[in-house]
Parts: structure tokens; sequence; C-alpha cells
């Protein structure tokens, strides 16, 4: 099946978050969103098949985790990417950023610290921060000009030796669309094991690979590594199924995942969401036609964006993503200095643009945002051509 991804379809009035809650966000509805990370694309036709089967059911009680649909994940993550789970390793709860949460407040005391390497989506910080007591602790990536990042390994073990408790990874990152290289995964994963502190990755973008790019999980690492890594990954962010809040939780480790599922449990939220079930399984079993068709409107998308700004707007300049559909656009030649305030109401008010501001990805880093560009090239076109415009007033 040939899936059109030019197609526009209206968005407003569905109790959308990136589009209903634009005036919330940006201070007026005028805006074209291109912030909030959902794509404006209709997901596969089998997934929308199951759910319309399941509706039609009628009858939507309590429901259990059937071994197909862990089947149908395991299968998925050894196609795609060449590792398989263990049966009864996974975990199923509602959303990666909740999962995330939950392991930092199970694994870590008030006063203890938690790694994460900047810049990074902002909920790293809301997960670690909205528990009493943890605290941040930044491993900054190395940011060359022209966009392309390095961790650095220095830094990270001079952290780690100071033992916190965790360390969260993106992988891939997200905002910078870097895909972690076996060997820099090898060697932050020896560093933790060597200081005793467990790795959770957050995977959920993995499956959103750019240009013939492939993906390296954690999951792939050898086993003593494993044992000291928790994996999130989920069909939500890949197939555009995020309202249905959905993801799954890989442990090496029977206590782990014990505490952890305890928690869910004691919470009384263990139990699924019937249309996430449903949509995700058909997702993994059927879904991988629209992901490659996906993947490459994406990557065609990407080369726009860049294309254009080379182009037309020179003083924004961007590095083509290896992954994931986030372009981070590094502002700082409009001018604005340090006043991301005026960067962003720039965008809003005057491009009429609605974008994820830089400054929540790292503190004390101005000039960036972060463009959403999972949308219909038409409307990238538009979009760009009103920063264009607005730019040449300054």
């Amino acid at each position: 099946m040939r899936y059109n991804f030019d197609e526009i379809i209206p968005r407003d009035g569905t109790d959308c978050l990136k589009y209903d809650e634009r005036d919330k966000a940006f201070g007026t509805k005028d805006v074209l969103p291109l912030w909030v990370a959902d794509m404006d694309f209709r997901t596969a036709q089998p997934v929308v098949d199951a759910c319309v089967r399941r509706a039609e059911h009628g009858i939507y009680g309590y429901v259990a985790k059937s071994e197909s649909f862990f089947d149908a994940a395991r299968g998925f993550l050894l196609r795609r990417h060449g590792w398989e789970p263990e049966q009864g390793s996974i975990e199923v709860v509602p959303g990666v950023v909740p999962s995330l949460s939950e392991l930092v407040r199970e694994f870590t005391e008030p006063g203890d610290s938690i790694v994460m390497q900047t810049p990074v989506y902002p909920e790293f910080y809301d997960v670690i921060e909205c528990w009493p007591g943890r605290r941040v602790v930044e491993n900054r990536l190395l940011v060359a000009e022209d966009g392309s990042c390095e961790m650095d390994f220095d830094d990270l073990e001079q952290k780690l030796k100071k033992g916190p408790k965790l360390l969260l990874l993106c992988n891939p990152q997200n905002p910078l669309g870097r895909i972690w290289r076996r060997d820099e995964l090898l060697r932050l994963g020896e560093l933790c094991l060597r200081y005793g502190v467990p790795v959770v990755s957050d995977e959920i973008h993995g499956d959103l690979e750019l240009f013939g790019n492939h993906f390296v999980s954690m999951g792939t690492m050898p086993e003593e590594i494993r044992k000291n890594t928790v994996v999130c990954f989920s069909a939500t962010k890949t197939f555009n199924l995020a309202g249905l809040q959905n993801n799954c939780v890989v442990f090496w480790r029977k206590d782990w995942q014990t505490r952890f599922y305890t928690n869910w449990k004691n919470y009384e939220i263990h139990r699924c969401n019937a249309f996430a079930m449903a949509a995700m399984r058909a997702a993994w079993l059927e879904g991988d036609e629209w992901l490659d068709q996906l993947c490459a409107y994406l990557s065609g998308n990407m080369t726009f964006v860049q294309s254009y700004l080379q182009e037309n707007i020179p003083q924004i300049k961007m590095r083509l993503p290896e992954i994931t559909y986030l372009a981070w656009l590094d502002c700082r030649g409009l001018g604005f200095g340090d006043d991301d305030g005026a960067l962003g109401r720039f965008f809003a008010e005057k491009a009429r643009v609605g974008l994820s501001g830089g400054e929540g990805f790292q503190r004390g880093t101005h000039g960036f945002m972060r463009l959403n560009a999972a949308c219909p090239r038409s409307v990238l076109e538009t979009a760009l051509g009103q920063i264009r415009e607005a730019v040449r007033t300054l």
C-alpha cells in the first residue's frame, strides 16, 4: 500500500495538544505548530483497522497482557534492530516519561544525583526534579559549531566517580538527532558498570531512522552491560500513537523488574489500555511498510529544511539529523543574544510559527530552537516562508 504523507489532515478541535493548546503555549492560535513531538500523519492502515475492530466489539473491560502482544514486540525488535528481549522481561506501563520518573523514584533517594547528557528533551529534567531532594548532574555533550556532537567521556567519568545513583541516556539523542555508535555505547556502559551506576536508556525514537542510518540499542550490548541497564521502547512515537499512552520497559535483572512492577501495581495503574494493546500489536506485526515509507518521507523533509535554510535564511543553521523528525536550529545568527524569550516571541509573533525553545533542553544555553518536521512538506514550505519574511524585517 502506498501512503500519502502529503495529505493535510485537520487536527483542530480533536483535543489535540499540538493544535488546540497553541494559545497556551504561544499566546495565540495564529501559529503553525511545529513544536510538541507528534506527527501530523495518519498512522498505518493496519493500526487503524485494529482499533476499529476493537471499537466495534463494544466491550472495553479490563485487558490482559497477552503473549501475542509481547511476541509482536520482540519480533519487531529482532527484525528491525537485531535484538530480542527474553520472555517475561518486559513490563508494560502508561508512557515512557512516567516510566523514567518511576525509575528515578525507585533507584534513588533524597540527596542523590542523577546524570544526564545535555542538551536533551526537557522531561529529563522534570522526572528528576519532581522527586524531593534529587539533583541533576549534567554531562554536557561536545557540540561543534557545525552541529555535530560527541559524548564527553572524560567529564562523564569524573561525574561517575562522585557516586551518582543513575544515568538517564537519551538513545538516540533528542534534540540533536544523533545515533550513538556501538563503540560509544560500549564505553558508556563499561564506565557505568565500573562505577556501579545503572543506566536507563530511553529508546522511544529508535525506529525513526533517516538516510539509511541504523539505530544501535543498549539491548545489543554484552550481557554484563545489559544487566546494568533498563531499556524503554514503544510503538507510540514511531507510529504516532502517543495519545494511547503505552510504553514497554525491559529488564535483565529480575529483582529490578519486580520492584518496578510492584510499585505500578501498588498505584493500581499496572493494567493496559485496550486500544493501545490492539494498536501497538498491529503496528509491530504489520507496520513495516508504512514505517519504511515514513522514514523516506522524513528524510526528504529534513533535506528540504536544510536546503531551504541554506538558500534563503543562512542566519539559521541546521545539521541533518541521523534519526527522528526533530531538527535542532542554531538561531544565534539572528542576533537575539541571550534573550531567548525574545527569540521565541519572534518566531511565534512575527513568523507565526510555533517552535520549542532551546533553553529547556540545556539550561544556560541560548539561541537554539527545535523544529518538528513531521508534517506535510507543503506545511514546512509555508512555515519556512513565514520565517524567511520575518527574518527580512530584522
